[in-house]
C-alpha cells in the first residue's frame, strides 16, 4: 500500500461524506422533502431509479450521524487499493441494496440511507484478502470483523425500525463485488529451455571437431 493511494482513499471518502452532509442540510432545511422524492418506494416501476440516490439522503441528523464514521473507515479500507475499483465495488453494492428493497421490501416503506454502502464496504473487507490471496488485506479484514461486527447483527430479520433487507443486500454485493473484481494470480514464467549439449569425446572434443579429424585424415 503506498501513501498516495491511501491519501486518494482518504480524499474520495471525504468528497462523499461533504457531499451527503450538505444534501443532509438542504434536505433539514426542505422539511425532509427530498427524502419524500428520492428515496427508493418499492414495487414502483417509476422509481426504480431512486436506488442510485437514496444512498445520499437520510431521515434526521441521528441517522447521518450513526452513518458517518463506518461509512468513512470502511469506504477507506475499500478504497486504498484502487480508486477505480472501489468506484466499480460502490456500483455493484447500490444494484444489490437497492434491488433487494425495491423488490422485496413492502411497498408502503420508503428507504434511504448510506448503511446498504457500509454493510457492502464491510463484506468487500472481511473477504478480499482471501480472494486475492492477500495476506496483508486478509489481517484488515480480520481487524475490520472485529470492529465492526456488531453491525451484522442489524443484518437479520427482526430488528425493529431497520432495513435489514438492504443491509444484507449490501452485504451480499460486497461480497460479489470482492469475487467479481478479485486479481488475477500472477503468471509463471517457463523456464527458459537450454540447447541439449553435443557428445563429447573423452579427449574434450566434439562430435563435429572428432568428423573434421577424420575427414583430414582421408577417411
Amino acid at each position: 500500500m503506498s501513501l498516495r493511494k491511501f491519501r486518494d482513499a482518504l480524499i474520495v471518502m471525504g468528497v462523499f461524506l461533504a457531499v451527503i452532509w450538505v444534501l443532509q442540510v438542504a434536505n433539514w432545511a426542505d422539511g425532509y422533502r427530498l427524502d419524500t422524492e428520492f428515496g427508493i418506494l418499492p414495487e414502483h416501476v417509476s422509481r426504480l431509479g431512486d436506488i442510485f440516490t437514496a444512498p445520499f439522503l437520510h431521515f434526521s441528523w441521528q441517522h447521518i450521524e450513526g452513518n458517518s464514521v463506518p461509512l468513512f473507515v470502511l469506504g477507506v479500507l475499500a478504497a486504498y487499493r484502487s480508486i477505480g475499483r472501489f468506484l466499480l465495488v460502490s456500483l455493484i453494492v447500490v444494484l444489490t441494496s437497492g434491488m433487494a428493497v425495491w423488490l422485496f421490501q413492502p411497498s408502503n416503506e420508503l428507504t434511504v440511507g448510506a448503511s446498504g454502502l457500509i454493510f457492502g464496504y464491510f463484506g468487500y473487507v472481511l473477504v478480499r484478502g482471501f480472494f486475492d490471496r492477500s495476506l496483508v488485506d486478509i489481517g484488515i479484514g480480520l481487524a475490520a470483523g472485529v470492529l465492526y461486527w456488531t453491525i451484522l447483527q442489524v443484518a437479520v430479520p427482526g430488528t425493529p425500525g431497520v432495513s435489514w433487507i438492504g443491509h444484507l443486500g449490501g452485504l451480499v454485493g460486497g461480497v460479489l463485488a470482492a469475487w467479481l473484481l478479485r486479481s488475477a494470480p500472477p503468471l509463471r514464467r517457463p523456464k527458459p529451455r537450454t540447447a541439449n549439449p553435443q557428445p563429447v569425446s573423452p579427449d574434450g572434443k566434439s562430435v563435429d571437431d572428432l568428423l573434421r579429424d577424420l575427414k583430414k585424415q582421408g577417411f
